[in-house]
């Protein structure tokens, strides 16, 4: 039984989709972090704080401040991994699932990484600039973990992509996306006069940044797309191959890759035009509707 359990995790992690990937990191930093609490208890002495309740928040947690950026700037990366509470992780990560699944209908596996951690990322720096520069914030010690941020950037880019797809809200009834995306929103701004405990702001770094990932979403200077290009820069110095550049006055490349750029702008048009007619008719004849050809490639654009 126990091997077929560890052959199930094994399997849905090889097979599942970068979502599955970014839930089972969630879920194993959170388990990570309740058994350094565990033992941190075991070994403290009655009456003294818990021996590694500091080193986890040196390293999981965001300082909700410029300075604490400065001394701990890998928590903007970390804390978007990190939860303390069972039910926080469980509404990020169930949230999660079903709105990255309809990402995955439109975007690649790769692009829902780069939305989730540079979202993540955004929703942390506004959230520590608001806590900078507003009076009643600036005197505050706050910890800040949670996807929240990163999964709010994945909502939003999906709804401002498809404003007018509708989705069934608690399987009763049928909303369009944009309603819903804005409806998050007012509740972040109305909820921020109140001390709720919860990073507001961090919420809307990550739809704001989840709105400019899908402007221009061809572009160059797409901000995924313009990130996705420097890991790739990057990648390719290490491994000594020759740096992708871009010419001074346009986007000019070499002939070589410019045409390989075409070709993939191209594919990918052609790829989301077939998208759009199988959403189509599963919106007007239901899923049951389509043939064993288009079932396929809607799965296959899943697995990008």
């Amino acid at each position: 039984m126990q091997n077929s359990f560890l052959d199930e995790l094994k399997n849905k992690w090889q097979y599942g989709g970068m979502h599955i990937k970014l839930i089972f990191i969630n879920a194993a930093v959170f388990l990570l972090i309740k058994i350094l609490l565990v033992l941190g208890h075991l070994f403290s002495t009655p009456g003294s704080k818990n021996v590694f309740e500091s080193i986890i928040n040196n390293i999981f947690t965001l300082k909700g401040n410029l300075q604490g950026i400065l001394t701990h700037p890998w928590g903007l990366f970390t804390s978007i991994f990190a939860h303390f509470g069972f039910f926080h992780l469980l509404f990020n990560m169930v949230f999660f699932y079903f709105i990255a699944k309809f990402f995955l209908m439109y975007f690649s596996n790769q692009r829902l990484l780069y939305t989730y951690i540079l979202g993540g990322i955004a929703g942390g720096l506004l959230q520590t600039l608001a806590y900078s520069v507003f009076p009643r914030y600036i005197e505050s010690e706050v910890l800040v973990v949670g996807a929240s941020g990163a999964v709010n950037a994945v909502f939003m880019a999906a709804a401002f992509y498809r404003p007018m797809e509708e989705v069934n809200l608690f399987g009763l009834f049928r909303v369009k996306m944009m309603y819903l995306a804005l409806a998050f929103i007012l509740l972040d701004l109305l909820r921020m006069g109140g001390d709720d405990n919860v990073a507001h702001f961090a919420h809307l770094g990550g739809a704001i940044f989840g709105y400019l990932s899908i402007r221009n979403i061809d572009s160059p200077s797409n901000i995924i797309n313009w990130s996705q290009r420097k890991v790739s820069n990057i990648k390719a110095q290490f491994r000594g191959k020759r740096k992708l550049k871009v010419k001074k006055g346009g986007n000019k490349r070499t002939a070589v890759n410019q045409n390989n750029d075409d070709l993939y702008r191209k594919n990918q048009k052609n790829r989301q035009e077939q998208i759009d007619a199988i959403l189509d008719k599963i919106a007007k004849s239901g899923y049951d509707s389509l043939t064993k050809e288009e079932k396929k490639i809607l799965f296959d654009q899943s697995q990008r």
